[in-house]
């Protein structure tokens, strides 16, 4: 989190991590039709002939407090394929918080299982992690009591249908929450933004569309 007094700028950064292929950019493309217009800028990407991200997307949202300061949240993805090993590492670095979005299909196990392992080893285990299971409406997935232990009762655990926007603003709510509970003492949040922690991710997030 970076905070600028004299620009009244406070920047936070969501990377969304994960194997190829297992619904990240889909998580940002449904938040830009499903959080607030006035706050959501234009979806970024730079992709390779076949679609899939070559170097990140980047979903910026924007939202003024009620004492003045603006607020930017960037919302990251970066590449899944191994190719891509240094620059998710780079991105990891500056994130205040790791959305880890993993596929739920059982044949997809191995993929989650190295790109968690890929991530763990660069992550500083202080920034703060939610891990979302996507692809939920399809045949062969692990089952909903499965997917709760994977959090250890450590990591909050969102299962998701990104193609359809179900858990998306649900995952970066948490992701916000956590991020909110890590640096509120430290930079005095509540005094800076005149919010809470509800009114912070309501004041970028607005409310969740049934």
């Amino acid at each position: 989190m970076n905070v600028d007094f004299q620009g009244r700028r406070l920047t936070v950064r969501v990377v969304y991590f994960g194997p190829a292929l297992g619904g990240k950019t889909t998580n940002l493309q449904a938040l830009q039709t499903r959080l607030p217009a006035p706050n959501v800028g234009r979806l970024m990407s730079l992709e390779s002939r076949d679609q899939r991200t070559l170097l990140l997307d980047l979903l910026p949202v924007n939202a003024r407090m009620p004492t003045g300061m603006q607020v930017q949240l960037r919302v990251l993805s970066v590449p899944g394929q191994h190719i891509h090993a240094a620059t998710r590492t780079v991105m990891v670095e500056g994130a205040d918080c790791i959305i880890f979005v993993a596929d739920s299909q059982l044949r997809e196990t191995s993929a989650n299982n190295t790109s968690f392992r890929g991530l763990t080893q660069s992550l500083d285990p202080e920034i703060p992690l939610v891990l979302q299971f996507n692809k939920r409406d399809l045949a062969d997935i692990r089952s909903d009591a499965e997917i709760a232990l994977m959090g250890q009762g450590i990591h909050p655990v969102v299962p998701a249908v990104a193609l359809s926007g179900v858990g998306v603003r649900e995952s970066l709510a948490r992701a916000l929450e956590l991020v909110w509970r890590r640096y509120a003492a430290r930079h005095s949040l509540r005094d800076l933004l005149g919010v809470d922690e509800a009114g912070f991710v309501h004041g970028l997030l607005g409310d969740p569309i049934s």
